[in-house]
């Protein structure tokens, strides 16, 4: 039933496809609240400045946008790269602050380590690709805009900070309520907007929404929705190191 679906509604079949090893991140310990209630506000601040306008109409047309994600996080690569020393893959508390006060972020030691335990979901004590992208962009949108003057990148590449901007985008077009979160109604509703011909049963909407929602708190952070997003675009599918695990 499920394959019918999903032939029936080329959405669904895009997404179903995109599970992956995210899943088995079920827990998120306490330390992922202080940063989750700080993204939060930030949402809920940013869905009020732009009074719920959006380029977004569907699910379709984020997933359209997907060769674009892609290439705009590319450079991101060769970033990771400099700043893992040891090319061991993956990115440990010094090389990350290395790497913060290289790309001229203000964020505080305190910030930087309630960051690295947020994105080292595996706990592996190291930031591995995939969350490293997470990172950059959380540190993005959290560093005070007023540190860096109009025209000059708060990342240092205009490429890169239009992609994480379309990225928040796609977040705030599915929090429809501007509550900072989402929720398995609005999700839902998304997914079922794009084929209204073709209602999705009760048990795919559910295995969408868990792909976002680890600790099955029926609401999803924009740290979890970040994550299950990279998944969804495969921003590692062109990379030879694709198959390294998380």
């Amino acid at each position: 039933m499920k394959d019918s679906v999903a032939q029936s509604c080329p959405v669904l079949k895009l997404l179903s496809n995109k599970v992956g090893n995210i899943l088995c991140f079920r827990n998120a310990p306490k330390k992922y609240r202080r940063l989750d209630a700080k993204l939060e506000t930030k949402m809920i601040e940013l869905k009020r400045s732009s009074s719920g306008q959006t380029n977004f109409r569907s699910i379709n047309s984020i997933i359209l946008k997907f060769p674009q994600f892609r290439e705009g996080l590319k450079e991101i690569k060769a970033v990771f790269e400099q700043f893992d020393e040891d090319s061991n893959g993956t990115i440990d508390r010094e090389e990350l602050k290395k790497c913060v006060k290289k790309l001229q972020f203000h964020v505080k030691e305190e910030e930087i380590n309630d960051l690295f335990h947020s994105c080292d979901v595996d706990e592996n004590e190291g930031i591995q690709f995939n969350e490293f992208i997470v990172l950059l962009c959380l540190i993005y949108l959290l560093t005070d805009s007023s540190s860096s003057s109009r025209n000059t990148p708060k990342i240092g590449s205009p490429e890169l900070e239009a992609t994480f901007n379309t990225i928040v985008e796609a977040f705030l077009f599915l929090d429809k309520n501007g509550d900072g979160k989402l929720h398995k109604k609005e999700v839902v509703k998304a997914l079922n907007d794009d084929c209204p011909s073709e209602k999705s049963p009760s048990h795919v909407t559910r295995i969408r929404f868990k792909e976002m929602d680890w600790d099955r708190s029926g609401k999803v952070s924009f740290r979890q929705f970040l994550f299950a997003f990279l998944d969804w675009i495969g921003v590692n599918t062109d990379d030879e190191n694709h198959a390294t695990e998380r």
